[in-house]
């Protein structure tokens, strides 16, 4: 037994020792035999990897209709390599006339117009910039080419030549490069050039064309508000989320549903191996990890009912400060509209005016675009359906009226008698009294909608007081964020005993909740102020018999292969990123006879003479109910609201406007109307009614 353990080491000592003696001949060589052979493969051979940029997910509306998308763009880098400087210029300037050649455009930062000859700064900008480049800050145009011309060695007689070669020289020294690191000299090149850059790559020492993602937004400046922008990660979104695999340059989205789904329209980047020789020349590519598309988002907006949205909202805005109606209110410079599906509380449209162009903010903002969007006072960034907040006006009636009756304030058919001044708190007058010094007379809740009569309200909220009001506006979610998968969404305010206690702790005031607060309150003024979308669920939930549906513009976020992202999942990433409220659902108890009493009131402003938009819809083939509504702006003319659904009798749609210091409800009627007419499908037909020639309570409405 020992001798055959003794066997079996000797082989193994033997087996080890060949091993060795072959490691030693390979390492010989490696090191000695070819190692200078070798050395000069390495010397010449550069092997790179690089990041291949993920196209992001594409974005749909209800019907499949594509809004936004990504396309294969192209870009030119230069790696540096160990030619010569004049090389360097030969490779530059023939890059440049192939792309001129195609009508293409390469990076040129440089301060000077060379189509005009002169510095593309200020006076004072331009000795500094001369100074700060070790030049006289007196150099003339002619002299600081000159001067380039020298620092890079440019050799050429041609002076066209010679600004091309100064521009991308510039901007390789401004923005550095080495073997390792590019920089981009041209963006976004048609294939043509493309093609001709990769033909003659023995040519274009250093010279490599990448593919990249370009987001594309089909819809250009429909639904802008909705569908948000992309732009460069930031330095402190860069500090959050790269530990998630981002890059210091990679595009993320910013606002709207770009931002909100970030985590799932991104894709997943994939790597390429890129070898080149010594002189730069591309010898092999090869994607080593396969790039993944990002996730599509489904909306529920109808793209066709958006774009009606925004060109009815648009002209009539227009309208009305050009004094297309009886008033001309030339402040009047913005507004918003929503449309939503009764049943569902599905977005159908959100339009925010005025709007903007996304497209501007895929490759970074200039600067005078940045002072177009940013430091216009219009705000066209802004999205005031879901962060504007304005008093309702009268359009908060019927909130009063459901709160009176179903807390038992007063009967349905219970009528009162209307004086022209209210003799309670501030003694109120009632809008007809202003205008003709006269009542309503005898007014029940219907009529008091139909004829929107404050003196009315006033009563019925004196006696039921704020805490009852607050809490059935409450109900409806008024005063609270609804949840839309937007971000920067705002809860507005609701007039409450509450709300009084949060500005004294705030402010360290001593305000106490007066009767006049509560008049105030009733007719949709005093701390009322909501955002369009608020409203426009307020009164889904109205039309729905007061059943409660959860509000949402998503209708799914699928992958690649079609299928559904779990509810789960999409619902975790929302929460994270707005906030999301808990929302009380279902059916909120109203009578039958509450909400039946509130949609006769609606029915007669549109269906009845004396109505306050019956001349906007008295030929209407649908049965419509609404209310307009005036509410007191904090300066300047008065806010304008139309709401209502349609039809009558099996609500289908919400449609809701506010304009800007629209001067009267009654004027954003028609708006609502021809986005109603869109929906159902009739003959879009201009509306241009005679609103001068109204009955009493159409012209002089101001609550």
């Amino acid at each position: 037994m020992y001798n055959n353990v003794g066997t079996r080491f000797n082989i193994l000592m033997i087996i080890v020792c060949i091993v060795g003696i072959v490691f030693v001949c390979q390492l010989f060589n490696l090191q000695i035999v070819n190692g200078a052979s070798y050395r000069q493969q390495s010397e010449n051979r550069l092997v790179r990897e690089i990041k291949v940029t993920a196209p992001r997910g594409e974005i749909y509306d209800r019907y499949g209709k594509l809004l936004v998308t990504s396309i294969t763009g192209y870009n030119v880098n230069l790696y540096y390599t160990k030619i010569p400087k004049t090389k360097l210029n030969e490779v530059l300037l023939k890059l440049a006339n192939i792309l001129e050649k195609n009508n293409d455009t390469y990076t040129n930062n440089f301060p000077i117009d060379f189509e005009m000859m002169t510095f593309n700064k200020s006076e004072e900008g331009a000795k500094n910039w001369k100074v700060s480049n070790k030049m006289s800050g007196d150099a003339s145009v002619d002299e600081v080419i000159e001067f380039y011309k020298k620092k890079y060695e440019i050799q050429y007689d041609d002076v066209n030549d010679v600004k091309k070669v100064i521009a991308l020289r510039y901007e390789i020294a401004s923005k550095g490069y080495s073997s390792f690191k590019s920089v981009v000299l041209a963006k976004e090149i048609s294939q043509e050039s493309m093609l001709e850059i990769e033909e003659r790559g023995n040519e274009l020492s250093g010279i490599v064309v990448t593919t990249y993602p370009i987001r594309k937004y089909l819809t250009q400046n429909v639904a802008s508000h909705i569908i948000g922008y992309i732009g460069r990660i930031g330095s402190t979104e860069y500090k959050n989320k790269k530990d998630q695999g981002y890059s210091q340059n990679d595009m993320i989205g910013k606002s709207g549903i770009e931002a909100t789904f970030e985590n799932f329209l991104r894709g997943k980047d994939g790597k390429m191996r890129l070898e080149m020789d010594s002189e730069g020349r591309v010898t092999d590519k090869e994607e080593t990890i396969e790039s993944e598309m990002g996730n599509s988002v489904i909306l529920t907006i109808d793209f066709d009912l958006q774009k009606k949205a925004e060109e009815v909202l648009e002209k009539y805005i227009k309208k009305i400060q050009s004094g297309g109606f009886s008033d001309k209110c030339e402040d009047a410079k913005a507004g918003a509209l929503v449309v939503l599906d009764t049943k569902t509380s599905e977005v159908l449209a959100l339009a925010s005016y005025p709007e903007y162009n996304p497209d501007e903010f895929t490759d970074g903002i200039s600067a005078s675009e940045y002072k177009k969007y940013f430091e216009n006072e219009d705000m066209p960034m802004f999205n005031r359906a879901i962060q504007g907040t304005y008093s309702p006006g009268s359009t908060f009636k019927m909130v009063t009226t459901i709160a009176a009756i179903e807390s038992g304030t007063i009967g349905i058919h219970e009528q009162i008698l209307t004086k022209g001044v209210y003799d309670k708190g501030h003694k109120p007058a009632c809008w007809i009294w202003k205008g003709y010094r006269t009542n309503h007379g005898l007014v029940d809740a219907e009529k008091a909608l139909k004829v929107s009569c404050n003196y009315y309200f006033y009563d019925v909220s004196y006696r039921m007081g704020i805490d009852t009001l607050s809490r059935y506006a409450g109900l409806f979610g008024l005063g609270t964020k609804t949840g839309i998968e937007l971000p920067g969404e705002v809860s507005g305010t609701l007039a409450s005993r509450e709300y009084i206690q949060k500005l004294n702790e705030r402010d360290g005031g001593k305000r106490q909740w007066m009767v006049a607060d509560t008049l105030s309150a009733g007719i949709g003024q005093s701390y009322n102020s909501f955002t369009p979308i608020q409203m426009a669920y307020y009164i889904a939930t109205l039309a729905n018999g007061g059943v409660k549906n959860e509000l949402t513009i998503l209708k799914s976020v699928v992958d690649s292969t079609g299928k559904d992202i779990s509810n789960k999942e999409v619902d975790e990433v929302i929460d994270e990123k707005i906030n999301k409220p808990e929302i009380n659902l279902g059916d909120l108890g109203f009578s039958k006879e509450t909400i039946d009493t509130v949609f006769e009131g609606m029915r007669s402003v549109t269906g009845e003479t004396g109505g306050t938009a019956y001349s906007t819809f008295s030929s209407f083939p649908i049965e419509v109910a609404g209310k307009t509504g005036t509410a007191t702006a904090s300066s300047g003319s008065d806010h304008a609201w139309f709401v209502g659904f349609a039809p009558y009798h099996d609500p289908e749609i919400v449609v809701v406007c506010v304009i800007e210091h629209g001067g009267h409800g009654a004027y954003t009627a028609p708006a609502v109307k021809e986005v109603m007419e869109e929906y159902f499908g009739y003959n879009n037909k201009d509306v241009e009614e005679d609103l001068t020639l109204r009955s009493i309570e159409e012209v002089l409405i101001n609550n």
